[in-house]
C-alpha cells in the first residue's frame, strides 16, 4: 500500500516541466512523395490519340482465330500430380467409435485396425481366409497383401528368459 502512494508521487512530480519538454523535441519529418505517384499531365494529342478508334486494326482483330485445347489429364502440380477424376473410395469394414470412425478410405489403401483385424482372421484362419480373399475383400493389389502377411507380424510376442538379462553387480 505504501509502495503505490511513493511511486504515485514520483511519477506526478514534474509533471508539467517533462510534458513541455517533449513537447518542444523536433518531431521526424514525412518522407517526400515518389514521384509516380503525381498525377502526370499529358498533351492533349496523346488523349485524343487514345480515345480515338483505329479501324484497320480493328479489322485485323477481327481476322484473328484463336483454337485452344483443354490441357492433358493429369496436372503437375509442385512435382505431384493432381487427378482429374475423384478417386473411387469404400466403406470401412470395422470400427466401433462410430462418428470418431473414418467412415470411407480410397480404393487400395486401408486402415491400421482393418489391417490388425484382416491379420487376425488370417492367423486363425489362413485356409479361409487366404491373399487372394483378403485382397478382393479389402480392395487391395494381391502382392501388397502377400508382402503384408509376409512382413507385417504384429503378433509375435518374445519372452525373454532372466538367464538371458545382464545383471549389474553390486559396487
Amino acid at each position: 500500500m505504501m509502495g503505490a502512494r511513493v511511486t504515485r508521487v514520483f511519477s506526478k512530480f514534474n509533471l508539467e516541466s517533462r510534458a513541455h519538454r517533449e513537447i518542444g523535441k523536433v518531431k521526424p519529418t514525412a518522407a517526400p512523395r515518389h514521384p509516380s505517384a503525381a498525377p502526370l499531365d499529358h498533351p492533349a494529342q496523346f488523349q485524343e490519340e487514345i480515345k480515338k478508334k483505329d479501324e484497320q486494326l480493328l479489322t485485323l482483330l477481327k481476322d484473328v482465330y484463336v483454337d485452344s485445347k483443354d490441357p492433358s489429364v493429369n496436372v503437375q502440380i509442385k512435382g505431384g500430380i493432381l487427378p482429374s477424376q475423384p478417386e473411387e473410395r469404400r466403406l470401412t469394414k470395422v470400427g466401433n467409435l462410430r462418428h470418431l470412425d473414418i467412415q470411407t478410405i480410397p480404393k487400395g489403401r486401408i486402415s491400421v485396425v482393418e489391417v490388425l483385424t484382416l491379420l487376425n482372421n488370417h492367423h486363425r484362419a489362413p485356409a479361409t481366409w487366404t491373399a487372394e480373399k483378403i485382397a478382393k475383400e479389402y480392395c487391395l493389389d494381391l502382392k501388397d497383401v502377400t508382402a503384408v502377411i509376409a512382413y507385417f507380424i504384429p503378433f509375435a510376442v518374445e519372452i525373454f528368459s532372466s538367464e538371458d538379462k545382464k545383471t549389474l553387480k553390486p559396487r
